[in-house]
Order: structure tokens, then C-alpha cells, then sequence
């Protein structure tokens, strides 16, 4: 077999990986892509450990009781291979979060959070490409452009510091370190991925968000040049938040309570991703994901997962004066 056919194939359906895990792949010298995705996240009810609790039982302790949670991102993001070995890429997110909460006493009321989340800026390092699979390395950092000081009004308090997960942002400088294998056959493509995110310091309020680790396995079948369909499992854990926001009360509401923070999850995902190697779609890459989790471990008191659905296009090009467009690999 000729050398240059033992590379992962990029150009077909399972050639990456489902559309909501990200930095999976790099690009040949020259190239970009761009992408945009549409994430929709889902929270009903609470948990205290891993265990289900009532309304009533967050009020036995807290003034206010989160019923259910959503939040929208829109996540942009660009790539560009400066050499066969290195892609940069940037990302950045606009999310509109919204909460419904019962006080004891009186009507249930909304608070809503909205704008820029943190920038993230990684390189990619392609160290091995070959018996088509490949392993990359990656390594960067979260730039804090993401608000931690969202306010909204509540049932007793106008303009009032919303509670640690609806804020935009984590204050603080983060370097994250990522790795990712693919590998590929004829019909079939199998991916691993772990990524980490440590927190630095303390940002300007006095606290300092959770670590983050984050592993996920997925496997795809390429049901035709154009069609792929995967699965997916998915863990991570966020560690506990550092410190504490003094302008919030932690007697209100389990969300403004440094204890109630960090968890482990584990999900599964269905995927499906369509590819156009050819005519006026040429490279371009449409995606679809839908996560539920099937373990959750909180500590303390926090919401409860329900769903995680992952929309998505990503562009693949070459600018050139010179030459037709290629194929991008």
C-alpha cells in the first residue's frame, strides 16, 4: 500500500469526530475551517449526592429552590494549520442562561444571564499519522472574557449577584492540556480524548472555579461517503469552587453555597455527522448530538442534568491564488 494512503482519511463522514467534542483534529500546512455550533443544555429538579430531592427538601434549608435551568451557547470557533505538524485554534461562546426558582413563600420567578464566555486559545501538535490513525497533543489557555458579575432581579432584591453557575466566565488565567487518538478502518472509526483544565489564582470576587477533567470514547459507521453515525460515552468531573463571593448569601439558595459545587458525570451520546466531499457543498461538514447522562454525582445540593443537544457546520478551506481549491484531508 502506497505511504500516503495509510494517513487517517479526514475527507468522509467519520473523519471527525462527533460534532460536540472538540479539537480532535489537525489540518495540513495552510489550511483552515471554520465552525459554529448551536448547544442547548437542559436541568430539572435537584440532587443531593446522587440521590433525587424534592422541592420541599432544598426549602427545609435554603430560602430558594432552583426548579429548572437551560442554556443556549453559540459557539464560534476558527482553525489554521501553520505547518503539517501545528493547527492553531480559537474558540469563543455567547450563552444565554435562564433559571426558574420557588422561594418558600410566594410565586416561582426567573433570572436570566447572557453574553461572552471566556476566549480559548489552543495549539495542536499532530505527533503521529500513520497505519491510519493519528495521536495529537494539545495545550492552552482560557483568556477570562466571560462576565462574573451578571446580575438580575429576584423576588425580594432588584439587580441582585445571580449564583456561581450563572455567571459567563471563571476570572482567572486557565491552561488546559489535551490528548486524542483516532483511529480508522474501512467502514468503521474509534476515538479517545482526554482533556484538563486547571484553575489559577483567585479571581476579583474573591473565588476560584473547580478543575475540570473531561474523557470521552466514541465509535462511528460509515454508511456512505456522505453519512456517518456514531456513540458515544462521556466522563467528567469538576472539582469544588475555592473561596466564596461575599455578596452572596449562601442561607438563599443552594447556587450562591461554595459547598454545592463540583460533580462527576457520566453520559451517553448518539451522533451523526454528514460530509460533502464533492460539488457545491464541497467541505463542508454538518452535525448532530444528543447527550443523557446516565450517572451523576454532585456534592452537595446542585441541579440535575437531563439533556445536552449539539448542532453544528464546520468549513473547510484553502486560500489561494494561485490554485483550484483542494480537497481538505
Amino acid at each position: 500500500m502506497n505511504a500516503q494512503h495509510t494517513h487517517l482519511q479526514k475527507d468522509r463522514p467519520d473523519g471527525h469526530a462527533p460534532i460536540n467534542i472538540m479539537g480532535d483534529h489537525t489540518h495540513k500546512k495552510g489550511e483552515w475551517m471554520l465552525s459554529y455550533r448551536f448547544m442547548n443544555m437542559e436541568m430539572s429538579g435537584n440532587l443531593n449526592g446522587s440521590e433525587e430531592i424534592s422541592q420541599a427538601s432544598v426549602h427545609e434549608k435554603y430560602m430558594v429552590a432552583p426548579r429548572n435551568m437551560l442554556m443556549q451557547m453559540h459557539m464560534f470557533g476558527v482553525m489554521y494549520a501553520v505547518s503539517e505538524k501545528i493547527t492553531i485554534m480559537l474558540m469563543t461562546n455567547y450563552s444565554d442562561l435562564s433559571m426558574n426558582l420557588k422561594p418558600r413563600m410566594g410565586s416561582i420567578f426567573t433570572t436570566r444571564s447572557n453574553g461572552i464566555e471566556d476566549l480559548n486559545f489552543r495549539g495542536l501538535f499532530n505527533v503521529y499519522d500513520k497505519n491510519h490513525q493519528t495521536i495529537n497533543l494539545s495545550a492552552g489557555f482560557s483568556i477570562p472574557c466571560g462576565s462574573i458579575d451578571q446580575n438580575d432581579d429576584t423576588h425580594i432584591m432588584k439587580n441582585a449577584p445571580l449564583g456561581y453557575p450563572m455567571q459567563l466566565g471563571s476570572g482567572t488565567w486557565d491552561p488546559n492540556l489535551g490528548l486524542t487518538y483516532k483511529g480508522q478502518l474501512e467502514k468503521l472509526s474509534l476515538g479517545w480524548q482526554i482533556n484538563g483544565s486547571i484553575r489559577t489564582g483567585k479571581n476579583k470576587n474573591g473565588y476560584r472555579m473547580g478543575n475540570v477533567l473531561n474523557t470521552v470514547v466514541w465509535g462511528a459507521i460509515k454508511l456512505s461517503d456522505l453519512l456517518s453515525i456514531g456513540t458515544s460515552i462521556d466522563y467528567f468531573k469538576v472539582g469544588k469552587i475555592n473561596g466564596l463571593y461575599e455578596k452572596l448569601n449562601p442561607m438563599m439558595m443552594p447556587l450562591a453555597n461554595t459547598n454545592n459545587s463540583g460533580r462527576d458525570q457520566m453520559s451517553f451520546g448518539l451522533s451523526t455527522n454528514i460530509y460533502f466531499p464533492q460539488g457545491k457543498f464541497k467541505n463542508i461538514r454538518l452535525g448532530g448530538a444528543i447527550n443523557l447522562p446516565v450517572f451523576q454525582e454532585v456534592n452537595g445540593v446542585q441541579m440535575n442534568s437531563k439533556s445536552l443537544i449539539t448542532l453544528g457546520i464546520q468549513y473547510g478551506f484553502r486560500i489561494s491564488k494561485n490554485e483550484e481549491i483542494p480537497k481538505i484531508e
